[in-house]
């Protein structure tokens, strides 16, 4: 009987093994980095903005002109949504401020028709995960923790790629996220050297139930 295979069969074998080695070696990697890819998340995540119906700059109505985000975004403090200002609240200044504004065409249209101005979502969570502004603004978790320096965004993009393993960061640690509540939005805010002794004794004024931040249900409900 004559041979089946000829010698160069088992060159070949050890080729393919080591070739899907290696290819499965990388799929593993790829999975592993994919979190932080730039297009993970919406494809906004690590720097790329989201085109809205209006060109509006955080960094030059936080950074330059001081606005409070409180002021935009009322619904924070009070609500498990952060919430998008109206364009009644846009026109309180621009009323008198950039009237004839090319950019801010949209905005008087909205004005004017009643019709709302529809945003893009920049932040958005899976449909599983529940998130509450307002306990975390009222016990003194910052807008920078999530959002990042929203100072320096001409257009706002996600900061933070918004998985479980970076929430657990601080779910595991608040101590070393939580700020005096009148620090709430300050960006320039700096953390002292003995963070782990301020948080831990702020979270025991604020009364926050560090042992429920581990709990399943609170996010997943």
């Amino acid at each position: 009987m004559s041979q089946v295979f000829n010698p160069s069969a088992n060159t070949v074998a050890k080729i393919s093994l080591l070739a899907g080695g290696l290819i499965t070696v990388i799929a593993l990697i790829m999975l592993l980095l994919r979190p932080w890819s730039p297009y993970v998340i919406n494809g906004n995540y690590s720097g790329i903005a989201v085109a809205q119906p209006v060109r509006f700059s955080h960094e030059l109505h936080s950074g330059q002109l001081n606005i409070s985000c409180i002021y935009c975004h009322q619904n924070a403090e009070y609500s498990s949504y952060g919430g998008i200002p109206d364009t009644h609240t846009c026109m309180s200044c621009h009323g008198g401020i950039a009237v004839y504004s090319e950019l801010l065409e949209p905005v008087r249209q909205s004005y004017a028709t009643g019709e709302p101005l529809v945003w893009e979502g920049v932040h958005d969570l899976a449909e599983h995960v529940y998130f509450n502004h307002s306990v975390h603004v009222q016990n003194g978790f910052a807008c920078a923790t999530c959002h990042g320096n929203v100072l320096e965004m001409p257009q706002v993009w996600q900061a933070n790629n918004m998985l479980m393993a970076w929430c657990l960061d601080c779910h595991i640690e608040p101590e070393q996220y939580i700020r005096p509540v009148e620090e709430r939005y300050n960006f320039n805010y700096e953390y002292p050297e003995n963070q782990e002794e301020v948080g831990r004794a702020l979270l025991e004024e604020y009364g926050v139930d560090t042992e429920g931040l581990l709990t399943c249900s609170t996010c997943h409900r």
